[in-house]
């Protein structure tokens, strides 16, 4: 097959970076629950413009000014030298792990509201069995290409949304009452969460929005680069932000308590404005959520391998691809194992490690973007962060300093085996070092991701 053939373009990327980041509206349920429908839809209009959108510039410049194979991990490299490469590679790899193995239990736990056994997710259980299908499912997918990954995340897209539509639809046609309600409801006062229930809602409104440069791993497969990843970050922010508003809005006409908002509450919502059949379609587009944004991050995860195999930091069976597809077989299946030894966490805790882990190394990609603008300033850059150097510089400080916030909160929730979130995800990040330490100058000097 024709490489070119089987290349992304932009509606493609656009979708695939669509799942990297949110897969919809679900997820959102703990938003609602710890900071009620007021806070929640201010949170949800504000975090793409402090959070979202400086990250999709950066990536907008970085990956049309170095389209490689491995994205984040290029860059950094590039910037810092060979160590800080690494550290960023390993922190997107344990952070993915963690996210990737969210989507499998949430997939068992939508399909429990059809059949309760599948709520039961625990090694050998029901639920757990059926998410470790999915993985399977998924991996075979992803070893079809980055092609059909792309356009089968513009299908399941689509598919998901369509409940979500119809649910804006009915809030909107249910005229004055509806809207006293939704008044009603964005004005009650937050729910009284200072606390536990607060600090998850803030972690998970950043995990919601959060992995724009998940997808500038497969660079190397995608149609004129400099030119598609641009338009595919800006046209991804306003779908997403879309995507979480309306539905909030929607849900919030119903006048249904933040209270009852635990996870799989979209259900609930679409009962009230759409019956039985409206409450099945929102089951049936959770799970296919959750399917669209497995495969695009195992995607995302596995290039990453790629890259650091043709590095020398990994041995070279995960950089051999198949002849037909192009994908990296050995990568997917290393992904989707580690995604089924850790599948049994609960998702508060994958949550909160997940976001801090991402912080560090997105932390990483900022100080690269400076650090590139005055190493060489004459690189091409068909998309350019506006501004000059001062601009590349005040582009990441509302994500810093957002996730300082957010760990400085989380500094005492609890994460497991008597160690908090904020402590786990610190002995994840030490283990950079010390395979830098062991792989030494094994690793090649060769630039990443041109092989």
């Amino acid at each position: 097959m024709d490489p070119a053939a089987r290349r992304l373009t932009l509606l493609p990327l656009a979708a695939a970076t669509f799942f990297v980041v949110s897969g919809g509206p679900y997820g959102l349920e703990e938003i609602v629950l710890g900071h009620g429908y007021g806070r929640t839809v201010a949170l949800l209009g504000v975090l793409p413009l402090l959070w979202s959108l400086p990250v999709a510039l950066m990536v907008g410049e970085l990956a049309s000014a170095l389209p490689r194979t491995g994205g984040y991990y290029v860059w950094v490299r590039r910037a810092l030298g060979p160590f800080w490469g690494l550290q960023q590679a390993w922190l997107s790899l344990s952070f993915n792990v963690f996210d990737l193995a969210i989507y499998p239990v949430l997939f068992a736990t939508y399909l429990a509201h059809l059949w309760p056994a599948l709520g039961r997710t625990g090694m050998g259980e029901p639920g757990w069995l059926l998410a470790v299908g999915m993985i399977a499912a998924c991996t075979a997918w992803n070893a079809l290409g980055v092609r059909a990954v792309g356009r089968g995340a513009e299908a399941i897209g689509a598919l998901l949304l369509a409940p979500f539509a119809v649910m804006v639809a009915v809030a909107v046609a249910s005229g004055e009452a509806g809207l006293d309600r939704l008044r009603e409801s964005l004005l009650a006062a937050p729910p009284d969460s200072a606390g536990s229930a607060w600090v998850a809602g803030l972690l998970v409104a950043m995990w919601n929005t959060q992995g724009w440069d998940g997808v500038s791993t497969v660079a190397g497969e995608v149609e004129r680069p400099e030119r598609t990843y641009p338009r595919a970050m800006l046209l991804t922010v306003v779908a997403v932000t879309l995507v979480y508003l309306l539905p909030v809005l929607a849900a919030a006409s119903t006048g249904m308590p933040p209270a009852q908002w635990a996870a799989g509450a979209w259900v609930e919502v679409g009962r009230r404005l759409g019956g039985r059949l409206l409450a099945l379609a929102i089951v049936l587009g959770g799970a296919l959520s959750m399917v669209g944004m497995f495969t695009a991050i195992l995607m995302a995860w596995s290039r990453l391998l790629v890259a650091l195999s043709q590095d020398g930091w990994l041995p070279a069976t995960f950089s051999r691809r198949s002849r037909r597809t192009g994908a990296p077989i050995s990568a997917l299946l290393v992904g989707a194992l580690f995604c089924a030894a850790v599948a049994g966490l609960g998702l508060r805790r994958l949550v909160e490690i997940d976001v801090l882990l991402y912080g560090a190394g997105l932390t990483l990609e900022f100080v690269a973007l400076v650090v590139l603008r005055l190493r060489e300033p004459d690189l091409p850059r068909p998309f350019r962060v506006p501004g000059g150097l001062a601009g590349a510089v005040a582009l990441g400080l509302a994500p810093t300093l957002l996730l300082a916030a957010a760990a400085w909160q989380a500094r005492d929730e609890p994460g497991m085996a008597g160690l908090t979130a904020v402590q786990l995800a610190g002995l994840a990040a030490v283990a950079g070092p010390i395979w830098y330490l062991a792989r030494g100058r094994a690793a090649t000097a060769a630039e990443p991701g041109e092989r």
